[in-house]
């Protein structure tokens, strides 16, 4: 019988794990499931077209999973990941793809209407600048949601020590916390660039969760909580002129 070679076991954080995986994007119960859960609680935060031809900006989009949650909102959504593997997945869920550098956006200033950067953050070399590429490429008036994990001693248990251990958690190794995100100085850098941000922490429903296991649920809700100190969402509107909002 043919036998399936396990995948490499690559350092963390390398971005290869995810043309490894590239098979589980939208497999049900696969690796990325918790993905799929958070990608709806994200699009909870993002506002219904206000204008024709509004654009959504889809930051490290993968193979799409937000796609489903925001088709009704009457955005053209564009997606951008580095990821060859990703990118064709993104376009058959409606994505239209762009491969590019999530540090160096190859679009041009206030292009978009919403920029999403979802599960991202914590996984570059310079968030700061990904949240500066980010606000530029917005319109003034437009919407930033982000969501990532905090750099704090509960992120790093939570979201690594437990979570890669738990059906539906992210693959092992997929995380280096020591690339975990300053809340603070994440505010302080969007604040900077025109977007006062709203953080809320993210967790999933334990009574779902059970029921998923159990086959009685087809997903999780993410609940949002007071505490930002592990799994966490951040939106904010960039302001128009003199830091004013529409």
């Amino acid at each position: 019988m043919p036998t399936t070679s396990p995948a490499p076991r690559r350092p963390r954080n390398d971005p290869a794990q995810y043309d490894d995986l590239a098979d589980q994007w939208w497999r049900p119960r696969g690796s990325f499931e918790m993905l799929h859960w958070i990608a709806e609680a994200r699009a909870r935060l993002v506002p219904a077209a206000g204008r024709p031809g509004s654009v959504l900006l889809d930051l490290a989009c993968g193979g799409g999973v937000l796609a489903p949650h925001v088709e009704h909102l009457g955005h053209r959504h564009v997606g951008l990941d580095l990821s060859a593997t990703a990118l064709p997945l993104a376009r058959e869920h409606g994505v239209a793809p762009v491969r590019g550098d999530v540090l160096r956006l190859p679009f041009r200033d206030g292009v978009a209407d919403v920029v999403v950067a979802g599960e991202v953050l914590e996984h570059v070399s310079d968030p700061a600048r990904l949240v500066v590429e980010a606000c530029r490429v917005l319109r003034p008036g437009g919407t930033l949601v982000l969501d990532t994990i905090a750099d704090t001693r509960w992120g790093r248990f939570s979201s690594v020590t437990v979570a890669e251990r738990l059906p539906a958690g992210p693959p092992p190794r997929l995380h280096d916390p020591a690339l975990f995100v300053d809340r603070s100085a994440l505010v302080e850098v969007a604040g900077r660039a025109g977007v006062v941000l709203r953080l809320t922490g993210l967790r999933p429903s334990a009574l779902d969760y059970l029921a998923w296991l159990a086959g009685r649920r087809p997903a999780v809700r993410m609940l949002a909580t007071r505490s930002t100190a592990g799994l966490f969402q951040a939106h904010g509107r960039k302001a128009t002129v003199a830091g004013r909002l529409p």
